[in-house]
């Protein structure tokens, strides 16, 4: 069965048009940065505007949150569609700081593949780090891209030890640098051999200035640049570190570019790479491990839920990965885990703040579902042939507050703030009979989860709020039977969380050991990302 005027064949065509992929880098390596070059290049927008806070220069159009501005870093995603030659790029923006790593995790589960941003300067760092393990884990292939080559940094062969070292992935340059970190020319092109040379442009708003020469050409320009990119370039092909696709796709190496962002250099050549190498869109697994085929009538799953976004639109957006058939806007769909009817009257494509309405979309595209209350992260929603995708897990959250608002008045303000920002995942929401309703604890990963929270619920939902730190820094999942014990233990409490897991809380490990210790029978069982 295909979807409406479409048949396999024009579904399976517009599916292998798509390139559905997220940047994913260590904070400051240029995520954003690179986000809008890619957009720039794409002919998307007219001008770049960057984060790094230089004068003159707009708010990054991926980056809309407030707090995202001030301090230039991404927290939320935002999902950016624009065509460049016959592809259709679905760019999934991600948070940028470590401390959003589960909402990272989350937008992964709805790419293709990964663009990794590595500082020239900097390397291998630990939030990259974190990200290479998830891709892996997640069979995500990896397009390498050496960043900031434009400032003094690392040596280029240093750098692909480095990766090859410490991720166990081959790394096999595309391009290859003339001139040192900190000299950047342009770039030896390792599979045609010519020499694109780069042209700055003012303050980088604009597309850079590119010419392209033959070999013999460069080594006049360039000199003695030219000939240690040849010679380096001559040391990568003895030793095997060529493209193979095969082995890309499999995760086993990773093509590697050398780029300056927010110089726009080398953004072009990563276009075309990711529409020459990265996988379009395919058949997706189902919670059973049978693969949902491009072709079969609509399904997708549900990997954002975000509101908030827009002071004008008191409103629910739920981000969906289409992973067959056609999204037409108006069908009624059905809600996989309740069986419910969904509609899909308000659908919507969103570009950074921008809005468009979206009558239809293929596999590979995300599209925005405006009001959708009843959806929830890893949701999954089908047209005619039943299908559920594999949940997305939770992390398990390390910091904990107990969180009360300010005014009493405002309670039903309050509760509502903390019922979004748990539906959104923003923050991990944890009661218990003892605490109340007006005193739930929040759990995060990381802290600065925190803050986001606490500006929302200001800002947001009208309802401000004290936060109190609370000394636990693990949890675990737990059973009733074993909450009798587990309450006579001194700091460990036990709280429900929103999605109906038991979870106890312990002070540190060590506490954690004495109570195993003392009472080898309890269930006490990690809360391990799969």
């Amino acid at each position: 069965m295909t979807s409406g005027q479409y048949s396999v064949k024009d579904i399976r065509h517009e599916a292998s048009r798509r390139r559905t992929f997220a940047v994913i880098s260590h904070p400051d390596a240029g995520k954003s940065t690179t986000t809008e070059a890619l957009a720039l290049h794409a002919r998307a927008i007219g001008q770049a505007g960057a984060t790094h806070g230089k004068a003159g220069r707009r708010a990054t159009v991926s980056d809309w949150m407030q707090m995202e501005q001030d301090r230039g870093i991404s927290i939320s995603s935002a999902a950016l569609q624009f065509e460049y030659r016959d592809a259709v790029f679905n760019l999934v923006d991600t948070p940028g700081h470590a401390d959003f790593s589960e909402d990272t995790y989350r937008v992964l589960s709805a790419v293709d593949c990964a663009v990794m941003l590595i500082d020239a300067a900097k390397g291998l760092e630990a939030q990259t780090m974190k990200l290479f393990e998830v891709c892996a884990h997640r069979n995500i292939p990896i397009i390498t891209v050496v960043n900031k080559w434009d400032r003094p940094g690392l040596d280029a062969l240093e750098l692909m030890d480095e990766v090859q070292q410490r991720t166990g992935l081959l790394p096999t340059p595309i391009t290859w640098p003339v001139g040192q970190s900190g000299d950047f020319r342009g770039v030896l092109d390792r599979i045609s051999g010519e020499y694109t040379k780069y042209t700055r442009t003012d303050g980088g708003a604009t597309i850079a200035g590119e010419d392209t020469y033959t070999s013999e050409a460069a080594a006049d320009l360039e000199g003695d640049a030219w000939t240690t990119a040849v010679d380096e370039s001559d040391l990568l092909e003895m030793e095997d570190q060529n493209h193979d696709q095969e082995t890309f796709l499999a995760g086993k190496s990773t093509p590697v570019m050398f780029a300056s962002a927010v110089l726009n250099f080398g953004i072009h050549k990563l276009l075309d790479l990711l529409v020459d190498l990265a996988p379009p869109a395919e058949a997706r697994l189902d919670k059973d491990d049978q693969p949902r085929p491009v072709d079969d009538p609509f399904s997708g799953f549900v990997f954002k839920v975000q509101a908030g976004m827009d002071s004008h639109h008191r409103d629910r957006l739920a981000y969906i990965r289409v992973c067959s058939g056609v999204f037409e806007r108006g069908t009624v769909l059905t809600h996989a885990s309740t069986g419910k009817p969904f509609a899909t009257k308000y659908a919507q494509q969103v570009f950074g703040r921008d809005r468009d309405v979206v009558d239809e979309a293929f596999p590979g595209d995300v599209v925005g579902l405006v009001n959708a209350s009843a959806l929830r992260v890893g949701d999954s929603l089908y047209l005619d042939k039943k299908v559920e995708f594999p949940g997305i897990p939770t992390f398990s959250p390390e910091h904990f507050m107990v969180i009360r608002a300010k005014d009493s008045s405002k309670y039903k303000q309050f509760r509502r703030g903390i019922e979004q920002l748990d539906h959104e995942g923003v923050i991990q929401v944890l009661r218990s009979d003892l605490r109340g309703d007006q005193a739930p604890v929040l759990g995060a990963v990381g802290p600065m989860q925190f803050e986001v929270a606490e500006d929302r619920m200001t800002n947001e939902f009208n309802a401000p709020c004290t936060l109190e730190r609370l000394n636990f820094s693990l949890a675990r999942r737990t059973t009733p039977e074993c909450v009798p014990t587990l309450a006579r233990e001194r700091s460990v409490e036990v709280l429900h969380r929103s999605d109906g897991e038991l979870l106890a809380l312990f002070s540190d490990r060590w506490r954690l050991q004495g109570v195993q210790k003392n009472h080898p029978d309890l269930v006490l069982e990690p809360l391990v990302v799969s």
